[in-house]
């Protein structure tokens, strides 16, 4: 039986990897993540199927033992925006570091090991168009996206068995998990969800030798390219205001990039990851807010203001 180390295995998309890889039935999973309330709670229900490790991914002797005896490695662990952005140095520690240890692992006890990396589509300074053949410009970007890619550049560099993907705007569950609010209302973006992420890396586990040493965009083409303010609506209307959503958008520059992405088929076709829609994710958040008639009031006035500002838009 395969053996399948995910990091970051509480995380958004962490959680659905675990799901999908329980779903196959022939993998031995190790989930490991930081010691916290989140961590226990939700791999909970999993502790008797899979093997749980309270850790850190910048202990080089824990992933020593870890990596040596594992096929394959789902890395997720990072610090996300805007935290990424606003602690410039752990999110650079944690990033950069902590991939060096599992880097330096694999090469010295388990050389054939596969790594499955979650970059960004952020790295992108495009807001249509994107793919991955444009050349990168350092730049402009910002910390979390300049630290994605030197992590890209250390595995291309030392690793002989690895992809990257580069994920877009993921769409989550909002109740307890992070969101990206800090993007320009007026963008048109591609997004995938917390579900089909998790699916491409489950999947590509089959694939080794097709994505073996290559990068690949991983959208949800062209049913989710939106624009970001149609989002934030449906946030607001389906699950209400709340506080994230408040401070975020107000006091977060609104500086992340999720552009479209001319080749996010290529994987699709190789893999075959989508199965999830925008509508379904609507679904989810509509059921996920249900009890939250209060938080649906406050955010009435804001989807007014902006019903509002649409019209004048159209009959400019």
């Amino acid at each position: 039986m395969k053996k399948v180390l995910v990091t970051g295995a509480s995380g958004n998309i962490g959680y659905y990897v675990i799901k999908y890889l329980l779903m196959e039935g022939k993998y031995e999973i190790t989930a490991l993540d930081l010691s916290n309330k989140k961590t226990i709670k939700k791999l909970k229900k999993y502790r008797n199927r899979i093997n749980v490790v309270e850790g850190d991914i910048l202990d080089p002797v824990l992933m020593s033992s870890l990596v040596k005896d594992h096929d394959y490695i789902i890395h997720l662990a990072g610090l996300m925006p805007p935290l990424g952005d606003l602690n410039e140095s752990l999110g650079s520690i944690i990033e950069i570091e902590g991939t060096e240890n599992i880097i330096k692992a694999i090469n010295k006890y388990n050389p054939e090991c596969f790594l499955m990396y979650a970059s960004t589509t952020s790295l992108y300074d495009f807001s249509l168009g994107a793919s991955t053949k444009e050349k990168i410009k350092e730049n402009v970007l910002t910390s979390y996206s300049l630290n994605k890619l030197k992590t890209e550049n250390l595995i291309k560099k030392k690793l002989k068995n690895y992809t990257i993907f580069r994920l877009p705007l993921v769409l989550s569950d909002l109740k307890g998990e992070p969101f990206i609010y800090n993007i320009k209302k007026n963008l048109v973006v591609e997004v995938t969800t917390n579900v089909d992420a998790a699916y491409a890396f489950v999947k590509a586990i089959n694939y080794k030798s097709e994505l073996n040493t290559k990068i690949f965009n991983v959208g949800m083409g062209e049913d989710g390219r939106v624009i970001f303010g149609d989002i934030l609506n449906n946030i607001l209307k389906y699950y209400g205001l709340s506080m994230t959503y408040i401070l975020k958008r107000v006091f977060l520059a609104k500086n992340y990039n999720s552009p479209i992405l001319t080749d996010s088929d290529i994987l699709e076709n190789i893999i075959h990851y989508r199965t999830d829609s925008l509508n379904s994710y609507y679904k989810r958040i509509k059921n996920k807010g249900r009890d939250r008639v209060v938080q649906k009031l406050l955010a009435k006035p804001i989807l007014g203001v902006s019903k509002i500002k649409k019209s004048l838009k159209d009959t400019k």
